[in-house]
């Protein structure tokens, strides 16, 4: 159900079924949904030791659409000729998407080197919302304003979490009502060298503002989500195929098998020249919690690989 008016919206903020059943999708998936580089989106800003805070709101549907959120995914990864891959999956829209048919193909070769092949070029999930900045400390001047905010698995974990919680002694919470959602209190730390929000938590339920007249300000203000999920951002399967091709062996023409792959790593492996173009360092995409470290790594080489 897509809300127009408030009065839609408030009626309906008790019942969060069809979003509970949306999370449950999403927590027991059946099957496999990049942001656009603009100022709508905000991001939390660290420090030199990589530590940051803020607090952010939730918001609900944006009008005239159902879901808080639209998940998006995409791969990216560098392939053996140098050259980087970093596309939306059509996958994010239910459709065939030609590396994760030679991802399959990888994994199903039974060879233990295909499979890795097939991890490092596994799709990465994002989950897009809109937010209002409650507090950014380092950022004064984004509070009491929305924008887009790009997340991960860790962060919709912390929100499934207080929507189905564990112990009886724990009510649901809509973290995406108006007037009975909870402001997030985004903890960010450095572990390892990495970004974690382990520590990041949902505040006690409250309103978002004091009056509906401000409330329906901030709806006003809220983006489309469903823009992200508008083929017009996504390569055809044709033009994806022969971009993966050129990544993996340097023709747009090539039929790429895992058979073939297979054959490449052996021919590397008995030469001592790799070609120059592999000297690119690749990014770091070893941890699900530096979900924005990635993602930022990911538009430079993406920049890179379209000049």
């Amino acid at each position: 159900m897509s809300f127009n008016s408030l009065s839609d919206l408030r009626q309906n903020r008790g019942n969060f079924d069809s979003l509970m059943k949306e999370v449950e999708k999403i927590s027991n998936p059946s099957q496999g949904g990049g942001n656009r580089e603009d100022d709508r989106f905000w991001k939390p800003t660290v420090d030199k030791s990589g530590n940051g805070y803020a607090v952010i709101r939730f918001l609900p549907p944006s009008k005239g659409e159902e879901l808080p959120w639209v998940r998006v995914w995409n791969h990216g990864f560098q392939g053996p000729t140098g050259r980087w891959y970093i596309e939306n999956s059509l996958t994010t829209l239910n459709q065939a998407d030609p590396v994760s048919e030679l991802n399959n193909e990888l994994w199903n070769s039974g060879i233990e080197s295909n499979k890795e092949i097939a991890r490092k070029q596994k799709r990465r999930l994002t989950y897009i919302s809109n937010i209002l900045v409650v507090r950014d400390p380092e950022n004064p001047q984004n509070e009491g304003k929305v924008f887009l905010y790009k997340f991960g698995k860790k962060i919709f974990d912390k929100i499934k979490d207080v929507m189905q919680p564990e112990f009886e002694d724990e009510d649901p919470i809509n973290p995406f009502d108006f007037w009975k959602g909870a402001d997030f209190k985004l903890k960010i730390r450095n572990v390892d060298g990495y970004r974690n929000y382990d520590k990041s938590e949902f505040d006690s339920p409250s309103a978002v503002a004091d009056s509906d007249e401000a409330i329906e300000s901030i709806w006003n203000q809220q983006n489309s989500l469903q823009e992200f999920l508008d083929p017009k951002n996504f390569k055809s399967y044709d033009e994806l195929k022969a971009k993966l091709n050129m990544v993996i062996k340097g023709s747009p023409m090539a039929n790429i098998t895992a058979d073939m792959i297979s054959e490449s790593r052996m021919e590397d492996e008995a030469t001592e020249d790799a070609p120059a173009l592999r000297s690119s360092p690749p990014p770091k995409i070893t941890s699900d919690d530096d979900d924005e470290d990635e993602e930022d790594t990911l538009s430079y080489f993406s920049k890179l690989a379209n000049d």
